[in-house]
């Protein structure tokens, strides 16, 4: 018998000493978060600032700057013609994408359109690498690798010689970036214990609205070259790939469900030894359904597909799927409807970031108390409330900027669900499928992300019609879910099902010993 497999073994077997699940080595021994846990967080979730830069660029690269008749007032010809008609760009042709190709008039739809393709590559790179995270590339392989893609495919993009060529550039950036949220939250929360991995996770948020806001400060110092501003904003991630991501380390829950425990307890030691505590001799680690050595194996390659065959996860998938849709085109909507708010571009954008902040603090004081469930419901309703108040307000001068203070508070409600929800989802479903099945949510707010830009199109007051009709109905159905507070982060499928109580047996569902 190997050691792995001593490892992994039931009770009486060589090596079983005191086996113990991560949560609870964490707990007893090796600390639930202190330096070792502080210090790889940091490192990792930096990675959030990245995808925020690489994601709302397109706000700035892509905006439609003024243009002026140098001729004097109705002197020119249709604005449309652009230079032809003796128009001019105030802050000159290169100073953006639309500006450079003329996006504009009969051309303008093509701006939505590289928005809409990037998320939807970046719907299926989500799938893509949270597969591949769950499986043989690991959480810190899958975060090097699209780190890395990040940072050829935005320098790529800067040298863009024409609007197809920077419509592609973008879909495999999208394809990358739009995994680095998923690959970094797994990979910086799944060393941290029970009692703290809401608060930890939920403070997560902070880097992607950190990330906006300095890239509205970079993008007002670079307003006359879009070409620059992508060469600024995809430096940094070369910059982590290079200088951060060597000293990261892998999860050990990830370690363990490929049956590689010499490599998991080498990493709790390191978490106890940087902790300043220490792990017994005779202390080995356990996945929770090792009562059963067969469904062990198995899960050890679990994919989605098993997440299906689970009516306790199927159920749970669905409504995380739906949920995230909902709160993904209400976000990115209000964030994208500052064009619609006629202030400044760059003004605007920081104050919405900015804004989002509050909403991760409060969330993050009242998840330890309220739980998960009624702080995503009562997040939602919110920002449906608010966002539907702001729909009816007419005017402009200060019912203008109250419908802006409308919408501030509207993506303060969704910005605290938007980041709920990645905790939350996570501790639905277990370290087998978890990526996976984050993956297919990150899916679904890559889709209402496509759909964000088409909604902004509607007008001043009606796409904050639809998102707050949204925001409500998102509402309603996380009552559906189960709380998850409290509850242990399970390793496997079959640990899940029966730490939940509810196990299939040959077509049958029993809770405990009592047939349903």
């Amino acid at each position: 018998m190997s050691t792995t497999e001593a490892l992994l073994s039931g009770p009486g077997s060589v090596g079983g000493g005191n086996r113990l699940s991560i949560d609870d080595a964490l707990a007893q021994h090796a600390g639930e978060f202190g330096r070792w846990q502080l210090r790889h967080f940091l490192l990792v979730i930096a990675a959030w600032t990245l995808e925020a830069m690489h994601t709302m660029v397109m706000i700035f690269a892509d905006r439609e700057p003024a243009m002026s008749c140098p001729a004097g007032d109705g002197r020119c010809g249709d604005r449309c013609s652009g230079a032809s008609a003796g128009w001019e760009w105030d802050q000159g042709s290169a100073s953006s994408t639309v500006a450079e190709w003329g996006l504009v008039c009969g051309e303008s739809y093509k701006v939505g359109l590289v928005h809409a393709m990037y998320f939807a590559s970046a719907m299926i790179g989500a799938g893509v690498f949270g597969h591949l995270s769950d499986s043989f590339l690991g959480r810190k392989g899958s975060l090097l690798l699209v780190c890395s893609l990040n940072a050829i495919f935005g320098l790529l993009t800067a040298l863009s010689p024409n609007y197809w060529a920077y419509v592609a550039l973008r879909i495999l950036t999208g394809f990358s970036a739009g995994s680095i949220c998923l690959c970094s939250f797994v990979l910086a929360t799944e060393p941290v214990g029970p009692s703290y991995r809401g608060v930890v996770g939920m403070s997560t948020c902070y880097f992607f609205s950190g990330g906006i806001a300095i890239l509205a400060g970079i993008a007002a110092m670079f307003q006359s070259s879009w070409r620059l501003l992508y060469v600024v904003t995809s430096m940094p991630s070369l910059a982590f790939m290079l200088t951060v991501m060597p000293f990261v380390s892998e999860s050990p829950r990830w370690y363990l469900v490929r049956r590689r425990a010499e490599d998991a307890m080498r990493v709790i030691r390191d978490i106890a030894s940087t902790n300043r505590k220490s792990i017994p001799d005779g202390i080995t680690l356990k996945l929770d359904d090792e009562d059963d050595i067969n469904k062990k194996t198995e899960e050890s390659s679990s994919s989605i597909l098993d997440v299906f065959r689970s009516r306790t996860t199927r159920g749970r998938l669905v409504l995380s799927v739906l949920i995230s849709f909902i709160c993904s085109v209400v976000y990115y909507g209000l964030s994208l409807n500052v064009v619609n708010l006629k202030i400044n571009l760059y003004i605007s954008v920081a104050v919405n970031s900015l804004a989002e902040m509050p909403a991760f603090l409060i969330t993050t004081v009242l998840l330890q108390h309220l739980g998960r469930k009624p702080l995503a419901i009562g997040s939602m309703l919110l920002s449906g409330v608010f966002c539907t108040s702001a729909s009816l307000i007419t005017g402009v001068g200060v019912m203008r900027a109250l419908r802006m203070a409308c919408g501030v508070v509207g993506i303060f409600g969704m910005a605290a669900t938007y980041n709920l929800l990645v905790v939350y989802t996570a501790e639905l479903f277990p370290t087998t499928v978890r990526t996976a099945a984050m993956g297919c949510t990150l899916q679904a707010s890559k889709m209402g992300a496509i759909l964000a830009p088409m909604v902004v199109l509607l007008g001043e007051r009606t796409p904050f019609a639809v998102f707050g009709m949204l925001g409500i109905i998102g509402g309603l159905l996380v009552f559906c879910l189960p709380e998850t507070m409290h509850k242990p982060l399970y390793d496997t499928m079959f640990g899940l099902e029966k730490g939940e109580g509810e196990f299939v047996i040959k077509g049958k569902i029993t809770r405990g010993n009592s047939e349903i």
